[in-house]
């Protein structure tokens, strides 16, 4: 696949209704809060986790996922991985079809490991592991592995990157996807409950408040460059597979205390050539939302209750848009409902 060739900053905002958006195990499973500000917070491993999962449902490869129906460490992962790859005769043709060095050099690991790995190919990652007859690790094999399972298999790493730190196999990809913890944009009021459930940690449980936010209307700013994306080949098909994702994983996939939480507006800031990412800052300080009139904002219970404002926005927008400018284009996908002219 070809990276992508442009970098983006993008803004992404959803609401929650009377819900938990991401529970706070430091706080009794509380919806996470800033209680200065009484802003509520989400944060980036919680939303990756929503594509994520959106991604498996939808039978599009993931690195961190579960193997089979058991929780597993990376390096358990990453092992019964590699163990596939190199076990099916189509992704290993895949693999050395233009290394044919690397099919040398791993026809020499399997040699100098010939009784564990011939036997067992389930012990092929232990013989990459192993070292040759001269005492060396297969370190550059190892890598040329590690490159090919993320360039070819794992959207996930592709976009937001991984550190491996396994024996023969240490490499750290920085995802060309990077996402700020959300916060609302207006103060968020708890709702008041009694009632008790069981909160599952691991294996064990325990018994808890069931705690939600009356309303919370959340903002998240990420990035998207385009020389991470050449480290990681995170392609264009990679790129829509986010952009759809991140619009419809979170209703896709409800739960108890996640049900009732909606896209509200996507917008991306596709740049010029030469244009580095945040141009224009974090797009989330261009937003006001305020208590239509005669509401507070302890009474907001609904998107219609929020009075937004996007005129800075769409100025700076407006501003820097041009073929002689930063901003080339400008992706924008709205729910009904929502009131967003950016002048485009």
């Amino acid at each position: 696949m070809n990276p992508i060739n442009q970098n983006s900053d993008f803004l992404f905002l959803y609401e929650a209704i009377k819900c938990n958006p991401n529970g706070d195990p430091d706080q009794e499973n509380k919806p996470r809060m800033d209680y200065d500000t009484k802003t509520n917070l989400v944060t980036d491993v919680r939303l990756k986790r929503y594509l994520r999962d959106y991604w498996k449902q939808n039978d599009i490869d993931i690195f961190v996922d579960m193997e089979g129906d058991s929780k597993v460490s990376a390096d358990s992962k990453l092992k019964a991985e590699v163990n596939r790859a190199l076990a099916d005769a189509e992704l290993l043709k895949a693999l050395f079809e233009e290394a044919p060095d690397m099919k040398a050099l791993f026809e020499k690991a399997l040699e100098a490991n010939e009784k564990a790995a011939a036997k067992k190919p389930e012990t092929l990652f232990e013989t990459l592991q192993a070292k040759d007859k001269k005492g060396k690790p297969f370190l550059q094999l190892n890598l040329h592995i590690l490159d090919f399972l993320v360039k070819r298999r794992f959207v996930d790493i592709r976009l937001f990157g991984s550190a491996f730190a396994v024996a023969g196999f240490t490499r750290a990809y920085t995802g060309p996807v990077q996402i700020n913890w959300g916060y609302s944009l207006h103060p968020v009021e708890l709702m008041e409950s009694n009632s008790l459930v069981t909160i599952m940690a691991d294996d064990s449980s325990t018994f808890g408040k069931d705690y939600r936010v009356n309303y919370s209307l959340l903002a998240f700013h990420g990035t998207i460059n385009k020389h991470q994306a050449k480290r990681t080949g995170m392609g264009n098909q990679d790129h829509e597979h986010l952009r759809n994702a991140m619009w419809n994983a979170i209703p896709a996939l409800p739960s108890r205390s996640k049900q009732n939480q909606y896209p509200r507006l996507y917008v991306e800031l596709v740049y010029n050539e030469g244009a580095a990412n945040g141009i224009l800052g974090d797009l989330r300080q261009y937003i006001k939302a305020t208590p239509v009139q005669g509401k507070t904002y302890k009474e907001v219970r609904g998107f219609n209750d929020l009075q937004l404002d996007f005129s800075q926005l769409a100025a700076q927008i407006k501003a820097h848009k041009g073929p002689d400018k930063a901003i080339k284009e400008v992706i924008v996908k709205v729910a009904p409902g929502v009131s967003l002219d950016l002048d485009l």
